[in-house]
């Protein structure tokens, strides 16, 4: 009897380890439709500037679906959030999840996926990570892997976190602290190797129009944004203004169609993207208006 209880107490501590790593281990991501509805739930009545709705909605979908919804993730980090369109794209979404479409022809239906899945807009999704993407990966994992060995690997997984958040903080700020005094909160190297200096407003349409002809659709529509920046707050606004393109294109009355311009402009600038014939065309018409009457486009 006595060797029976020597023999169950190991067994016993074994199994209250097990059961208390387990414990501490955070509860894993939410399934891909689990995500959508939650996220869809967290919605629900937000509106305005109020961006907490939209962080914690975020959060959970990437944690659920990853990149694979980035319609509705710009919503989600467009400022003010754009919940309206995010809530509409997710009920749409649910709906095809919940209720999937069914085929009598599976191999044509595998086919037109392909095929949809082979269009420009999805190669994002098919790209391996870029350089960029491996060394933060890297230094993530480095970073990790410290503090696993200051602090160990079990228990104490939330001041992991803190530390691993912590530093994360410290390298981007040290970047953007960098970048900053690089450039000087200027836009320039965003228009081109055009002159330097204070230009007007006509001077950038101009360059658009030059760069247009060329084929140059992504600097055409550099100098379009910085053409409608001039014109709404001066001359110096491009070149020696601390505020994003998105921050000075809001002072404008008519900010939602300035966004015809200002989102492939992002995507171009920021996202690597190019510009297709029509796009350019649609972000055109709607910089003509500061084109054709500047003064009262400033008004």
């Amino acid at each position: 009897m006595t060797r029976a209880l020597v023999a169950a107490v190991p067994a016993l501590a074994l199994l209250l380890l097990v059961h208390v790593n387990a414990a501490a281990d955070p509860p894993p991501p939410p399934i891909y439709a689990d995500a959508v509805q939650q996220a869809y739930d967290i919605l629900q009545g937000a509106s305005g500037s109020d961006t907490a709705p939209a962080t914690t909605a975020l959060r959970v979908l990437v944690a659920g679906t990853g990149p694979s919804q980035p319609e509705v993730i710009a919503d989600l980090r467009a400022r003010p959030p754009l919940y309206d369109d995010a809530r509409n794209r997710l009920a749409a979404l649910l709906k095809e999840l919940l209720e999937p479409v069914r085929t009598s022809d599976p191999d044509l239906a595998r086919q037109r996926l392909h095929d949809v899945m082979s269009q420009s807009r999805y190669d994002a999704l098919h790209r391996p990570p870029s350089p960029l993407d491996r060394f933060v990966q890297w230094v993530q994992d480095r970073i990790r892997a410290l503090l696993r060995l200051l602090f160990g690997s079990s228990g104490g997984g939330q001041q992991l976190d803190w530390w691993y958040y912590l530093a994360g903080i410290a390298v981007v700020t040290a970047v953007a602290f960098v970048l900053f005094r690089a450039s000087r909160g200027r836009f320039t190297a965003s228009v081109g190797a055009g002159p330097q200096g204070p230009r007007p407003a006509s001077d950038y349409f101009a360059e658009a129009d030059r760069l247009s002809a060329a084929g140059d659709r992504v600097g055409a529509i550099r100098a379009l944004c910085a053409g409608v920046a001039a014109t709404l707050t001066g001359e110096r606004s491009w070149e020696g203004s601390p505020l994003t393109v998105r921050e000075i294109f809001q002072r404008a009355a008519d900010y939602n169609s300035l966004r015809v311009l200002l989102l492939p402009f992002e995507a171009a600038v920021y996202g690597g993207r190019g510009v297709d014939e029509a796009t350019y065309r649609k972000a055109e018409q709607v910089a003509a208006t500061y084109r054709a009457k500047p003064a009262e486009a400033a008004a």
